[in-house]
């Protein structure tokens, strides 16, 4: 079987909960677009959406918080973070699970999120992990096969050593899996998938799209990649991968 060396994570959505994302992006953003423009708050909230889904989780903007804030004139992001902190966690399984694997596996976050917000995000699990990845910050791009190859790369490791879990069924799913690392969906909603996937952020929480029928568990074949419900799952997969 293969030796796999490296687990690598997304984010947030992963291990991070979305309620800093929420408070940010659906929240703290609108509100200062609404006082900058004499709007209301509902105005604000479906002005600010429009502009997010007009760029699209395709493009490096999407991601970018420095961006967001110069394209609606809102001045510098660090105080709207700042406020934003307090939102910050990590699921119930997540210190436990970095814990027991961290002993066996190198660990590393590859993140669509800029590296300014994950250094935030991820300070109270910061050392589990021998890298943080950022794909907009460090590389300039979406989390694409050039990227899970680069990271591979500066690792050294081959991407079949490599197992990633994220909750993004497009970048952490088919993409990872299409350069050989052994990739992981996870589906907290328990709803699958339908149609496109949905965005990581900004529009992730209540503003998710529905998804359908999820994955099979585990799919069939080498590698046996499939949906997980909760990062517990992902123990039982690497029992079988190093056996």
């Amino acid at each position: 079987m293969t030796e796999i060396k490296v687990i690598s994570f997304d984010a947030e959505g992963t291990l991070v909960t979305p309620d800093f994302s929420q408070a940010m992006w659906q929240e703290a953003i609108p509100a200062l677009y609404a006082q900058k423009h004499g709007l209301d708050p509902a105005q604000a909230r479906k002005a600010i959406i429009d502009k997010y889904a007009e760029i699209g989780d395709q493009r490096l903007e999407w991601y970018d918080i420095r961006y967001w804030f110069g394209s609606l004139g809102l001045g510098a992001p660090e105080p709207v973070i700042q406020s934003c902190l307090d939102k910050a966690g990590y699921y119930p399984e997540v210190n436990g699970l970095l814990s027991s694997l961290s002993d066996k596996y190198e660990l590393v976050v590859a993140s669509g999120t800029p590296i300014e917000l994950l250094r935030c995000l991820l300070r109270d699990i910061e050392f589990y992990f021998s890298h943080i990845f950022s794909s907009i910050s460090q590389y300039r791009q979406v989390k694409s096969p050039e990227f899970y190859r680069a990271i591979c790369q500066e690792m050294g490791v081959a991407p079949h050593q490599v197992v990633h879990v994220g909750d993004n069924f497009q970048f952490d799913f088919l993409v990872p899996k299409e350069v050989g690392i052994h990739a992981f969906y996870l589906d907290r909603s328990g709803k699958g998938l339908k149609g496109d996937p949905c965005p990581p952020y900004p529009l992730s929480g209540e503003g998710q799209k529905e998804r359908g029928p999820t994955l099979p568990h585990p799919l069939s074949g080498e590698g046996r990649e499939g949906s997980l419900a909760d990062l517990n799952q992902l123990k039982s997969h690497l029992c079988w991968h190093d056996s």
